[in-house]
């Protein structure tokens, strides 16, 4: 089902994130797949995050499917020219993946082939652009396809920016590009995601946003993400919960569901980051609910 459809019929949609193996092991996949099934409405597979290189979102998405829950397919710019993102965008369609979520690409040099090329042939703009077109039955260069694909596209926003105007700019140009929601970053700083929501409501944009909820396993993580990950800001009081916490899960859901109750008028939805949690998100999920 397309996240359009999804976002008509709920009130409040939850997905969640999946990483695929660096391997042919699919059993640890499955395993993490199994506490989000019936529990999200979808699912995010990503792509080389991190520039790690790993299985393609592309097959992880189409045996997510068949496993039962709905795939929302990562693809980033960094790794394909034109030609390899236009195919992969036909067989996605030919595999009845349905959900695209566009994004730039985390740089190489973090990842574990630092020295690899980096391609960039389009931004995530104009590629949302580009998978707009083949639904028009038309190639980027311009030929005619042989049946054309139809997808529900996502392209990401950081609500908590300090140049919000900027953020502003590139949002709406995804929009006229052809996103059809948004998914945020981490959101720890809720005053600044409320003003944010206001003025894209001001703006009188409409495409529906899922609020990211990153689980913090521990104050570590969290001084090492407001250290090193950009349009992260974790409150210095929220690190202090978790270094007095006695039990780092608990005080992980406790976190992760005040956030969502304080922005859950101001977002369509939440994107649940796990990051080896996963068996957390059927606990956040019913809080959520209830």
């Amino acid at each position: 089902m397309k996240m359009t459809e999804l976002f008509k019929q709920k009130d409040f949609v939850i997905t969640a994130e999946l990483g695929p193996p660096k391997g042919t092991n699919m059993e640890p996949f499955f395993k993490q797949a199994g506490f989000l099934k019936g529990v999200v409405d979808a699912a995010n597979v990503t792509d080389q995050q991190s520039a790690l290189m790993k299985l393609g979102s592309l097959a992880a998405c189409r045996l997510l499917k068949d496993f039962g829950i709905e795939p929302i397919m990562q693809m980033t710019c960094r790794d394909r020219n034109r030609i390899a993102l236009q195919s992969d965008v036909l067989s996605a369609a030919v595999l009845d993946i349905q959900n695209i979520l566009v994004l730039t690409g985390d740089p190489i040099h973090i990842g574990d082939h630092p020295t690899a090329k980096a391609v960039f042939d389009v931004d995530a703009a104009e590629f949302m652009a580009v998978i707009k077109k083949m639904e028009t039955g038309v190639d980027m260069g311009g030929h005619p396809l042989d049946g054309a694909p139809s997808f529900c596209v996502a392209a990401a926003l950081n609500p908590c920016v300090d140049d919000v105007e900027t953020e502003m700019s590139k949002t709406r140009r995804k929009i006229e590009k052809g996103a059809d929601f948004f998914q945020t970053q981490g959101v720890f700083d809720v005053p600044r995601f409320k003003r944010f929501a206001e003025r894209y409501r001001k703006e009188g944009l409409k495409a529906p946003v899922l609020a990211g909820i990153i689980l913090l396993k521990s104050a570590k993580m969290a001084r090492f993400m407001n250290e090193k990950i950009p349009g992260i800001f974790i409150p210095k009081e929220m690190i202090d919960r978790l270094e007095r916490a006695k039990d780092p899960r608990s005080e992980c859901v406790q976190i992760a569901c005040e956030i969502i109750h304080e922005i859950k008028s101001y977002a369509q939805g939440v994107h649940l980051m796990a990051i080896g949690w996963e068996e957390l998100i059927p606990e956040i999920a019913s809080k959520i609910q209830s």
